[in-house]
């Protein structure tokens, strides 16, 4: 399964019963809620990459792209806008990209 075919389906889910999808179910708590499962589910990734367990990060790396998908979703931001600042921040070193943005 590839990223958009995963967005794709997240989204078809998202007017689905909540009752029968975990995707519904989530969404129709809120942004905050998706937010912060993605943040739970992302602290188990690092705890996996500390631990060396490339089976487990692989799990919780598959966890972390579903639930940011859902997250983005939530927002209704779409992978192809993510995609397309991906692709704007392209040949740009990460050093000179990073200092371009605004000191808020």
């Amino acid at each position: 399964m590839t990223l958009d075919e995963l967005a794709h389906t997240i989204a078809a889910r998202a007017g689905a019963d909540p009752d029968e999808s975990w995707t519904a179910r989530l969404l129709a708590k809120g942004p905050e809620k998706c937010a912060e499962k993605f943040g739970e589910e992302a602290v188990e990734a690092i705890i996996e990459a500390v631990k060396g367990d490339r089976a487990r990060l692989a799990s919780e790396a598959a966890d972390v792209l579903f639930h940011l998908l859902v997250m983005l979703q939530s927002r209704g931001v779409t992978l192809a806008e993510v995609m397309a600042e991906l692709a704007r921040r392209q040949g740009t070193s990460g050093l000179t990209e990073k200092a371009s943005r605004s000191k808020d």
